[in-house]
């Protein structure tokens, strides 16, 4: 038997650790099997229900150029604004939709494979409030948004900036979209979403993207990603049809994401709830290749269910679970990539009720085989605010989750059985030679979990999650160094934000007309 090795491991280890490693995780690639809750026959049954929708109830598209490209194409439309879509047309039209594609970063190093079965976690959006690093409630400015981008740009397992993290209520609303798409542009160089609030802002954001892009480099490229939120039941209205236009026109992809409240806005059953979505998601997915054939488009959806005790959103249901995996089935059928919501949760503080809900829905979407997992970090209260304890806890379980839905590793097996006949019986293997190499990532180590005996932890000031995480956070955001940007590229995107300042009223709080 070979010499037993010394024992000098955990010095080793704790000096290993102490260096944070910022570097972005590549695009995940899937290798887990898939749960798959609908038998193949279940799966037809709800896409012939979901063809019956769209062709015998119809779609309302309440936008006239969206009704004149209907017509261009064959469809047919009563009463002025209900679209009928037949079965034929639709499966024509999304089968060009490209199943597969890769998001191109400011930072090639962060270019990411996308679809089938890759997929990328990327934080909330939309948030009206923040939980600050004080855990006080409050209206968010342009520097709380900030902050969160540097966040995403640091943490591993977040793979874009997104937009609107929270709202910058320190800014016109009119002209707020300039400021946060270049707060995601300028703080971070992962991918990053782009504002869908009226059809003017999205071509902003287009223009801006060919600033950081190149107008040639867009046509051929993806950069960016759009939102597109229906009003279920079966209505697509003018400003998210306006905004999808502006993105598809460019080639970069949209999400289709119909807006559903399970029970209140669907019928209060899951099979029937997933055949409306899927009408709604499809003709919506159909219409971006009426725009422009062959650019990229997500079946995307937001999916809650509703309390039939209080009418709230709910988050972490088992239903919502089934729903998000028989979606993944539907989304797969069709040849489509797709979205979901990862950490989502109803709690008003980082509690309990936080944790299992976000827990249920992240590790739901990698048996469902989600692609884009939307609100990956930092939601709660049912998305009224982003907490940012909750954030950089969020993006630790992104890395865990990552890793879990990788699959088993097989690299090592032969070394590390033969570690067995080294330390033989009674041993341990903590100074081995393989547990030195590979401990770092044989088993996942959470930072923001203690799991210490309860005296080390009480020794240690007895800090529960939320205190810890607020310090973490602080220190990511002391440590932050900012990717910069070309200063040319940096010149143009502010000048283009002060042209389109001095043309947009600050007091235009509606801003559908600039």
């Amino acid at each position: 038997m070979a010499e037993k090795p010394a024992r000098r491991g955990r010095g080793t280890r704790t000096a290993l650790r102490a260096v944070r490693d910022v570097k972005m995780l590549p695009s995940l690639k899937r290798g887990l099997p898939l749960t798959e809750p609908m038998s193949a026959e279940e799966v037809e049954r709800i896409d012939a229900a979901s063809m019956d929708i769209l062709e015998n109830v119809g779609v309302v598209f309440r936008d006239e150029i969206a009704i004149a490209d209907w017509k261009r194409v064959g469809a047919e439309v009563r009463d002025g604004d209900r679209v009928h879509l037949d079965r034929g047309l639709v499966r024509e039209l999304i089968k060009t939709i490209p199943e597969t594609f890769t998001y191109h970063a400011r930072n090639p190093a962060h270019n990411l494979p996308f679809g089938k079965d890759h997929a990328i976690f990327v934080p909330m959006t939309g948030a009206p409030f923040l939980r600050d690093l004080d855990d006080v409630r409050r209206n968010p400015t342009l520097d709380d948004l900030a902050n969160f981008h540097k966040l995403a740009q640091m943490s591993p397992a977040l793979h874009s900036s997104a937009h609107h993290i929270v709202e910058p209520y320190d800014h016109p609303i009119s002209q707020r979209h300039l400021r946060i798409t270049y707060s995601s542009m300028k703080h971070s160089d992962k991918t990053f979403m782009g504002m869908t609030t009226s059809p003017k802002n999205a071509e902003d954001v287009m223009e801006m993207c060919a600033i950081l892009f190149g107008d040639e480099f867009m046509e051929t490229h993806p950069v960016v990603t759009g939102n597109c939120n229906g009003n279920s039941p079966l209505v697509w209205d003018e400003t998210m049809l306006g905004a999808m236009r502006a993105f598809c026109r460019r080639n970069q992809p949209v999400l289709c994401s119909p807006f559903v409240l399970g029970g209140a806005n669907t019928p209060a059953s899951v099979a029937p709830a997933v055949a409306q979505l899927n009408a709604e998601a499809l003709s919506a997915l159909a219409y971006t290749q009426v725009v422009r054939k062959g650019c990229p488009a997500i079946y995307g959806h937001y999916l809650s269910t509703v309390s039939m005790k209080s009418g709230a959103p709910m988050a972490g249901t088992p239903e919502i679970s089934l729903m998000n995996m028989m979606i993944g089935q539907m989304a797969r059928f069709y040849g489509v990539p797709w979205r979901s919501s990862a950490s989502l949760g109803g709690a008003k503080t980082l509690d309990a009720q936080a944790g299992y809900e976000s827990a249920t829905t992240l590790m739901a979407l990698q048996m469902a085989g989600t692609n884009y997992m939307w609100h990956a970090a930092g939601w709660n209260e049912a998305g009224m605010h982003c907490s940012m304890a909750k954030f950089v806890i969020d993006a630790e379980q992104c890395a865990m989750a990552y890793r879990m839905a990788e699959g088993i590793r097989w690299d090592d097996f032969d070394v590390a059985v033969a570690a067995v006949g080294d330390i033989g019986p009674g041993g341990h293997y903590l100074g081995h030679p393989h547990t030195l190499a590979n401990f770092q990532r044989a088993f996942f180590m959470p930072d923001l979990f203690d799991n210490n005996s309860i005296e080390q932890w009480q020794a240690e000031g007895a800090e529960e999650a939320n205190a810890r995480a607020q310090a973490y956070a602080r220190k990511m955001l002391n440590e932050y160094e900012e990717p910069k940007l070309d200063e040319a590229v940096n010149e143009a995107l502010l000048a283009y934000i002060a042209k389109r300042e001095s043309e947009i009223p600050a007091a235009d709080a509606l801003n559908q007309e600039y």
